[in-house]
């Protein structure tokens, strides 16, 4: 972005004003007036002072991003475990109300991470919904509705552990796994997937390849959106199940019988895809569980 420089103006600087405002910053009587002097210049060097950035009065793009995730709020966006990590005060708040709630996911550092997604899952879970570590609408609705518990209490993380994900134990160290896929929606599901594997463990061994002869990894997912009729060559598992541990036992058998082949391809017909990114995030933390149950 270009740097906001002091003496500046229009939307760019109100837009900054108004961030500033969210966060408490007194503007003086001007308020937002799309110019950047005086206490607009102040607040500015302010809130660079209490977020350890140069004390410069310059919204460069360090202090545009700082900006951006301190004024976040629970529900703005659809968060997820992913890389680059999803972080700001969103995800912090998250965190607080989480770790108040008895859902252990570490210290509030407004970093979404694999802890993070784990205490999602099994708050979503006790909760009665889905655990796919996604929060989205349904999920902030529920921990709004319980904001008389969690808000200014406690909000250190509880000693006991959760439920972790399948992916959260060391499989996907030691995995080599190629993810092929036919078609846009399955490349997103695909996508998807090996960034999420590589979020929980950066040494996972999952990559994304355009044909199995064009990778060394040791198992293929092929993954299609509809089963080819008069194709035998390969094993086929059709997700149509919301619960990783079914899923796993298809894979496993789908791997036992390409066992002699190397690499093991197989076939993953998936869903319907329509639910546009949280569906796609949904399949892939389904897929990638349930492969890791499969191997573990």
């Amino acid at each position: 972005m270009r740097p906001i420089l002091p003496g500046g103006r229009g939307a760019g600087v109100e837009d900054v004003q108004r961030r500033l405002l969210v966060l408490g910053y007194d503007l003086g009587p001007t308020g937002v007036d799309g110019v950047f002097l005086g206490r607009t210049r102040e607040a500015v060097t302010s809130f660079q002072r209490e977020h350890d950035l140069s004390e410069d009065g310059i919204v460069g793009a360090e202090t545009w991003s700082a900006l951006v995730d301190a004024t976040f709020t629970l529900g703005d966006r659809m968060l997820y475990l992913r890389l680059p990590y999803f972080h700001g005060n969103d995800v912090r708040v998250l965190q607080q109300a989480l770790n108040s709630l008895g859902f252990s996911c570490g210290e509030a550092d407004g970093i979404f991470g694999s802890y993070t997604e784990r205490a999602v899952r099994e708050f979503q879970r006790n909760s009665g919904q889905p655990g796919d570590g996604i929060v989205g609408v349904e999920t902030v609705r529920t921990l709004q509705h319980l904001r008389h518990v969690w808000e200014g209490k406690s909000t250190h993380s509880p000693e006991s552990a959760t439920v972790a994900p399948a992916r959260l134990s060391e499989v996907l160290g030691r995995l080599s796994v190629a993810f092929v896929p036919r078609g846009a929606s399955a490349e997103d599901v695909a996508v998807r997937a090996v960034n999420l594997a590589l979020a929980t463990d950066r040494a996972a061994g999952v990559v994304l390849a355009e044909d199995p002869s064009s990778t060394d990894a040791d198992i293929v997912m092929e993954l299609v959106t509809e089963r080819i009729s008069d194709d035998v060559s390969v094993p086929v598992v059709e997700v149509s199940t919301a619960e990783s541990r079914d899923l796993a036992g298809r894979l496993a058998v789908a791997l036992s019988a390409s066992e002699a082949a190397c690499p093991r391809v197989v076939r993953i017909v998936l869903p319907d895809l329509e639910d546009g990114e949280r569906g796609h995030q949904r399949v892939a933390v389904l897929l990638l569980d349930a492969l890791c149950l499969a191997l573990a």
